[in-house]
């Protein structure tokens, strides 16, 4: 089995910071793309940030300049900074994982952690 355990919401005054972390654990080989998404009430989910093994980084456009994502193969973590949040971040963000197991490829999703911009 794996899991993905994020951490690192909470609640933060517009123009505030956060850093999320994402940790995977269980029987890994090998942890490959991973990601951050994010889902506000009554709103598709959608891409914020990912990051190849290799470093090679993406990001949606509304969070450029403002969010990095940065990660650790050897711990399997990866985290989101995001600095000068907005109201309209506020969402419950997703970590998303590609791993390899003896028995195969798959991607996960991490159970969410909530993150509110608000006065």
């Amino acid at each position: 089995q794996v899991q993905l355990v994020e951490s690192g919401g909470g609640l933060v005054q517009p123009g505030g910071s956060l850093r999320l972390s994402c940790a995977a654990s269980g029987n890994i080989l090998r942890v490959g793309a991973m990601g951050w998404y994010r889902q506000a009430p009554g709103k598709q989910r959608e891409l914020v940030a990912g990051i190849t093994r290799g470093g090679v980084t993406n990001y949606a456009d509304f969070v450029k300049g403002r969010f990095t994502i940065s990660r650790d193969n050897a711990k399997n973590t990866v985290w989101l900074q995001m600095i000068s949040l907005k109201p309209e971040d506020t969402a419950v963000y997703y970590c998303n994982a590609d791993v390899v197991r003896a028995a195969g490829a798959d991607n996960y999703w991490g159970q969410g952690t909530q993150v509110t911009v608000s006065s």
